[in-house]
């Protein structure tokens, strides 16, 4: 068996505005397969090399630990394999036709199915989304997630049913909070006493969060490996499949192929993050089966606009208080992108499962920028910036320098053998232009943590340039580029959550984010994205895009129901997972 090299392309721009959103059912798998007892396909085993450290995704910006707290923690709509909103905890997907969007798009009314429960039985209610949107948007709690409630003024629960959201003004794209895998409902019982700053310390809450989700958490070893039971309460009696399920984190990108495609020993793999001659020689074997999509992933490097120096006292490092003494100058970030090959990295990286791109939204195709100012690379370009910057080698060293400063950068990324690949060779060729350059791999497991008391993670940023990919639920960039707003800066009075890792404040961007969110016209946002886009990329270099990837999994053979989404949690739709007999 050989992998594809033709990925599927999943662009759908139906869902863009609530007047001409479709309403369409999850795609289900054959329904014969879907009958019988609760529990009676035994066990699933999944395998993510980066571990889950915590099971709440408003605490943790990383995408696995979003996808692991996907499988106890429901929104009310998720987004399917093509970007169609599909109804979970809510009744239908509200529109403007079916009464729940208002004319003058200032609010969203959702209608809760009824009858749902909790995993420990008690009844699923408006109150908990409530609850939910009170624990996001407080101001002391430094929620990851807190781009999801841009403009939102008030969430209040009309009836044990009804969850009414009033926007601040019109807000022609209303699907963002309580919609797709980074925007859960929690337990307003379970939760309640870890308001604000006393978020992080609910240690029992965060890692075993009660959930209306296929599953319910029986042991979680933070890093290390996640076991799950089915949840006895689930509105399918039918579902899921499987009585148990078992997350093992760690270990590398072959490893998580290698136990799928060649073994057997688990079911599912998650992103694949292999050159494509890997993937297909381990498929040969005909234990598994990769599957592939293109959607928003981004491999790119985060400038840090904040000095991460270790000379600095703890709580002052990569803060607003001290500028980067070397990339505040936007020359060098300008150098820095233009001096590296991204045709060459997709070539070595990624095959035809990837594409070089100057956009960090790089679909659907009405947001995407025509932006190529990044490309092709310019080696003579980037020194000549450098100078003018005036940044020379004084000494012969072959490293520039300035007031008596060598430009000498950390550059750090998560550990994989693409990204350490990508870091090799990015640091010759910054040194061909003069650039000094320290690499450093840290565990993926506590880079995307999210825990306030660990010096390593990509949020506290104390590093130079940081390596990774990033993607947005749904098909509506405007929640992914609100991320850069001044407000989602992190730091100690946020916990270090946020998502402006770069610590770029720019009036200017958020005016603009304001003003895509209260346009309706298509055309007009598309136009307005592409504007942001180009603001965080060509404008001043704080994000440099390298790589549009194709997401790459694997699932074993003997697992049925599996469709990949490159929209929403991976495991968007486990519930529907089957043993094939």
């Amino acid at each position: 068996m050989k992998l594809r090299t033709a990925l599927r392309g999943a662009v759908a721009i139906a869902a863009l505005a609530p007047f001409v959103v479709p309403i369409v059912a999850p795609t289900m798998a054959d329904a014969e397969t879907q009958t019988g007892e609760r529990g009676r396909d035994g066990e699933v085993k999944i395998i993510y090399w980066q571990a889950p450290s915590i099971m709440n995704p408003f605490l943790s910006g990383g995408t696995k630990d979003a996808e692991a707290a996907s499988l106890v923690l429901e929104p009310l709509g998720r987004y399917d394999q093509e970007g169609n909103p599909v109804a979970f905890l809510a009744a239908e997907i509200p529109t403007i036709a079916n009464g729940g969007v208002s004319e003058d798009l200032t609010s969203i009314t959702w209608q809760i199915k009824p009858d749902l429960k909790w995993s420990d039985g008690t009844a699923f209610t408006s109150a908990d989304v409530v609850f939910t949107a009170e624990y996001c948007m407080d101001p002391d709690g430094g929620c990851a997630q807190l781009a999801k409630f841009e403009g939102v003024e008030t969430v209040e629960a009309l009836d044990e049913l009804t969850v009414k959201v009033t926007f601040k003004e019109p807000k022609p794209n209303p699907y963002l909070p309580f919609m797709g895998g980074q925007s859960p409902i929690l337990q307003a019982a379970q939760f309640a006493e870890c308001m604000g700053a006393r978020a992080p310390e609910c240690t029992d809450a965060n890692f075993n969060p009660i959930g209306t989700g296929p599953f319910t958490v029986k042991e979680f070893r933070p890093n290390d490996v996640i076991t799950m039971e089915a949840n006895p309460h689930y509105r399918d009696p039918s579902k899921p499949a499987f009585a148990t399920l078992t997350l093992k984190g760690g270990g590398d990108s072959a490893a998580a192929g290698r136990a799928v495609l060649e073994t057997g020993e688990y079911d599912y793999a998650w992103n694949l993050l292999l050159a494509p001659e890997v993937i297909a020689n381990m498929a040969a074997a005909g234990k598994g089966t990769p599957v592939s999509a293109f959607g928003t992933l981004v491999e790119r490097i985060e400038i840090n606009l904040t000095d991460p120096s270790a000379d600095l006292p703890e709580g002052e490092r990569s803060t607003l208080t001290h500028p980067h003494p070397i990339l505040s100058d936007g020359r060098v970030r300008k150098a820095l992108s233009i001096a590296i090959d991204r045709d060459l990295l997709v070539e070595i990286g990624y095959g035809q499962a990837g594409r070089a791109t100057c956009n960090v939204v790089p679909a659907p195709a009405m947001y995407a920028s025509d932006n190529t100012d990044c490309m092709p690379q310019d080696v003579e370009r980037a020194k000549a910036l450098l100078d003018e910057a005036g940044w020379t080698d004084s000494d012969g060293d072959g490293i520039r320098d300035k007031d008596g400063k060598k430009l000498s950068l950390l550059f750090q990324t998560s550990v994989n053998a693409v990204r350490q690949d990508f870091q090799a060779l990015i640091k010759q060729w910054w040194s061909d232009i003069g650039v000094e350059t320290e690499l450093r791999a840290i565990d993926g497991s506590v880079y995307f943590g999210g825990d306030p008391g660990s010096p390593d993670t990509f949020q506290k940023f104390y590093g130079d340039v940081g390596l990774f990919a990033n993607n947005f639920d749904g098909t509506d960039p405007e929640a992914y580029l609100a991320a850069y707003t001044c407000e989602k800066i992190p730091g100690p009075e946020s916990q270090w959550q946020g998502e402006n890792i770069n610590r770029f404040c720019d009036p200017a961007y958020d005016e603009l984010i304001a003003e895509l969110g209260r346009t309706g016209d298509l055309n007009e946002r598309g136009r307005i994205a592409k504007r942001l886009n180009d603001m965080i990329t060509k404008d001043t270099d704080i994000v440099l895009p390298l790589v549009d990837r194709g997401r790459v999994s694997a699932h074993s053979n003997s697992l049925g129901g599996v469709i990949l989404n490159t929209w929403d949690s991976e495991l968007w739709n486990v519930a529907d997972w089957y043993r094939v007999k």
